[in-house]
């Protein structure tokens, strides 16, 4: 029987920036944990939610660090982490990839230094990237990024009344002159390499557009979480991952959602269900995207 844990979170307030409120993270966050626990052999108190002022960049590599450590001590062998909020961009500090920048992660003390995003008050993908790689080659991972880094995809369909893109643009004039002629590489293929092979990565969009909050009813929710959420409880789990995708993608194509979800991994895996009672033998092979 696995060993399981999962970190949650979800951001609509921001302290410092009150413009960037959103509307449906914090559900997207509770309904991932539900569908932790109901379906995915997760118990309640497997599962650590973060929401609003408690998702502070601290607290959230605080919970994945212990996480990871949890992991190397034999604790946990499946993981899950997922995030509902606004995605950015910064530049790329090495300065050998002048032309690189990086996509980030916006908690909930977002914050800027002059006319930059401040660095300490936001979570860029080279720092998950660098905790998860410690994670042993048989722990399994699951990720969930309800979140965008590029508004240059953006048409009118995602500027409806009812619909809100999970991207904030550079701070200020100079920082997106600063970003203008900058390519940053998808935080998914950084994820990917060097170490993190046996793993899951949903990500809502594909590089260049944005995901959306969007009302359902009376709610709002992430267009993704909410579709992935209502096709894994129609199946009850009996759903190959590969076979998710493509009915969360065809339900928002026939709702006019111009995003198209993503999800990396090895072969046996996106062939496989969520949920799984034992690891498999040796390391998945190395991950791939599902074709378009």
């Amino acid at each position: 029987m696995l060993k399981r844990n999962a970190l949650c979170v979800g951001i609509d307030q921001y302290q410092h920036f009150p413009s960037a409120t959103l509307h449906g993270c914090v559900n997207d966050a509770r309904t991932m944990a539900a569908l932790l626990k109901d379906l995915l052999g997760f118990e309640e108190s497997d599962i650590t939610l973060l929401t609003d002022q408690a998702a502070t960049k601290v607290a959230i590599l605080t919970e994945l660090k212990r996480m990871v450590e949890g992991a190397l001590a034999g604790r946990y062998d499946h993981l899950v982490f997922s995030f509902a909020g606004h995605g950015t961009l910064v530049p790329d500090l090495n300065l050998e990839d002048w032309d690189r920048a990086d996509e980030a992660f916006c908690p909930y003390d977002l914050a800027t230094s002059g006319p930059q995003w401040d660095r300490d008050h936001l979570i860029v993908d080279d720092e998950l990237h660098d905790l998860l790689v410690q994670l042993p080659a048989h722990v399994l991972l699951e990720v969930y990024l309800d979140t965008s880094h590029g508004g240059s995809g953006l048409l009118a369909l995602d500027m409806l009344m009812d619909r809100q893109p999970r991207f904030l643009p550079p701070p200020s004039t100079e920082a997106y002159r600063d970003l203008e002629y900058r390519r940053a590489r998808p935080a998914h293929q950084k994820l990917l390499e060097k170490g993190l092979s046996h793993h899951v990565l949903w990500t809502a969009c594909k590089e260049g557009q944005t995901a959306a909050s969007c009302l359902l009813g009376d709610e709002w929710h992430g267009a993704f979480t909410w579709y992935f959420s209502q096709e894994v409880r129609a199946s009850a789990n009996h759903d190959s991952r590969a076979k998710l995708l493509a009915k969360v993608r065809l339900d928002l194509r026939t709702r006019h959602f111009t995003q198209v979800p993503v999800v990396d991994c090895g072969d046996l895996t996106r062939h496989a269900l969520l949920r799984i009672d034992e690891i498999p033998a040796g390391v998945m092979p190395l991950p791939t995207e599902m074709p378009s």
